[in-house]
């Protein structure tokens, strides 16, 4: 696992905004099933890892370039998901219908979000070795301290595509888990750093979990995902992998958000050795004391959210260094890296920030962590 030696790193959660002819292509795909050129999704990989480089990124990724949503890619990797769609609810958005419409907007109304009606097999690795080979190629030459790729967890595509098909949710979670196991070690083995995005450990509290009678209930939801996900990376060692966790990805109230103290025990009983999370937002920046009562295990590393993925706001470095800072006085300096609260464009077409913007955060986060640097070096 890299850790901080001598500079705190940076990095960011995966997503990043896509040119807009590749935006195009993949509408299209959705709505027609028009093949995307890999080529162009090569280009676009080429691109961003440059835009990455010149923002001082020093772990970079591919920008999840060639996938429709950060999630619901799978839908094209495993077999059985083909059923009848479901929509879901936000439940802070539908308090407040017109922000509801604003936020939630044609993209995400028209993403296809179907059901699990057969059988989850992992199709082939055709698709996962050729996003594996997009971004060596792009980085091939530049020193760059690491590189990741990112993939669903079983929890997660569990929550955005239904089981219609399994006898119970256990069974469907874990076939999605042995599924899944094909790509999480496809990258293991091409010597990236893997990052699992779960989102279904905060998010979903107030999404399809939300009618749970108890936190107590959530919590058991949550332990099965993890119990999920430690079986399906039982073969890749904790420091190649990070687990990301968020609470949505969308500018809203959030006010029924699940505390990270309700939840960072369960979360730190997954096996990847580096755990990403929100920490910059209004709604979870003041979670940093967490970390004062809850003892970070000796083998983890943590990768707070400095710059906010929802606002065109670009953060003052003093202010990332303060965020960095603060982690570091309570875990220690070496295992805190600089990150992102989210992705920046999580499902093709949807984003909040500007991309030149993005670009502007992400070199302040750099400059944030080179004067948080030289305070605690």
């Amino acid at each position: 696992m890299l850790r901080s030696d001598g500079r705190i790193l940076t990095t960011h959660t995966g997503s990043l905004p896509r040119p807009k002819p590749l935006r195009e292509a993949i509408a299209e795909h959705e709505k027609t099933g028009a093949a995307i050129d890999p080529g162009q999704v090569r280009e676009a990989v080429d691109e961003i890892v440059r835009h990455q480089i010149g923002a001082r990124v020093d772990v970079v990724n591919d920008g999840e370039m060639g996938r429709v949503g950060f999630s619901t890619y799978a839908k094209e990797r495993l077999t059985g998901l083909d059923g009848e769609a479901r929509t879901y609810g936000i439940r802070d958005l539908e308090e407040f219908p017109e922000l509801h419409e604003r936020v939630v907007g044609e993209t995400l109304a028209d993403m296809k979000l179907p059901s699990c009606s057969g059988e989850v097999r992992y199709r082939d690795t055709a698709a996962v070795k050729q996003d594996v080979a997009s971004l060596k190629a792009a980085a091939e030459g530049v020193d760059v301290p690491g590189m990741f790729m990112t993939a669903a967890s079983p929890g997660v595509i569990a929550w955005f595509l239904h089981n219609k098909y399994y006898p119970s949710h256990e069974e469907y979670l874990g076939a999605l888990a042995d599924a899944m196991k094909v790509e999480y070690d496809a990258v293991h083995e091409a010597g990236l750093l893997l990052q699992i995005d779960c989102p279904d450990l905060a998010t979903s509290r107030q999404m399809f979990y939300r009618e749970e009678p108890s936190l107590a209930q959530f919590r058991r939801h949550i332990a099965q995902n993890v119990d999920a996900l430690n079986h399906a990376t039982r073969d890749i060692p904790p420091d190649d992998m990070r687990l990301h966790l968020c609470w949505g990805n969308y500018e809203g109230p959030h006010q029924y958000d699940v505390a990270l103290r309700d939840i960072l025990d369960i979360v730190l009983t997954a096996r990847p050795a580096a755990i990403s999370f929100e920490a910059a937002n209004p709604r979870h920046q003041h979670e940093w004391r967490v970390f004062e009562d809850v003892k970070l295990p000796e083998d983890k590393v943590i990768l707070p959210g400095v710059i906010d993925s929802t606002t065109n706001f670009v953060e003052h470095p003093e202010l990332v260094a303060e965020r960095l800072v603060r982690f570091a006085n309570i875990v220690g300096r070496e295992r805190v890296l600089a990150s992102s609260d989210c992705g920046f464009e999580t499902f093709s077409g949807y984003m909040s920030v500007q991309p030149e913007v993005t670009w502007a955060k992400l070199s302040a986060m750099a400059e944030g962590a080179e004067l948080a640097s030289h305070e605690l070096w």
